[in-house]
């Protein structure tokens, strides 16, 4: 199941995310890993995205990971710093990465992934979020409409690191639940 909140809204796809340079950016293949999150990382990341509509949003997303893949359990917001193209782009705040990772340790808790927004376009990677991916780590997007969050989507690089695999999600119960 893909987390989706506003499954009959119209999602955009500028012509440009059915090019091939796009395209090539998406492995076909399936995998048995997948991300689990809670529902308070889903809320905070699509209130991210709703702030900062039309620009992107981005942010860190913790918890563990497992041979399963991933537990997220905290979506945390940080800085878009790309002031020129901050419409269609992010650059995430290194400072505010080394600050989280270092009130992480020791706690079994740990960054595990990224999350940005997609302004009035779909929940699939680009290029450009292929060129700055991590290994291992979990890539949530969420397709922002209007100012509404209306897909959002985990993936990770396959097993070659050229390719993003689109990653099941499974939204759990908030922890207040």
């Amino acid at each position: 199941m893909q987390v989706s909140h506003n499954p009959n809204m119209h999602i955009p796809e500028p012509e440009r995310f059915r090019s091939r340079p796009y395209l090539d950016v998406l492995d076909k293949n399936s995998t048995t890993q997948r991300c689990r999150i809670n529902n308070d990382a889903i809320h905070a990341m699509h209130a991210s995205a709703a702030r900062h509509y039309p620009l992107e949003a981005c942010g860190l997303l913790i918890g563990r990971m497992d041979a399963q893949g991933w537990f997220i359990d905290e979506a945390r917001e940080v800085a878009n710093l790309n002031d020129e193209r901050a419409a269609d782009r992010f650059i995430l705040d290194p400072q505010a990465y080394q600050k989280t990772d270092r009130q992480l340790a020791g706690s079994g808790r740990e960054i595990v992934g990224i999350y940005h927004s997609h302004p009035d376009c779909p929940a699939k990677p680009s290029p450009t979020d292929l060129a700055a991916a991590w290994d291992g780590f979990a890539y949530i997007i969420v397709s922002t409409c209007n100012g509404v969050a209306a897909d959002t989507r985990c993936w990770a690089l396959n097993e070659t690191g050229e390719r993003f695999l689109s990653i099941n999600m499974q939204d759990l119960p908030a922890t207040g639940d």
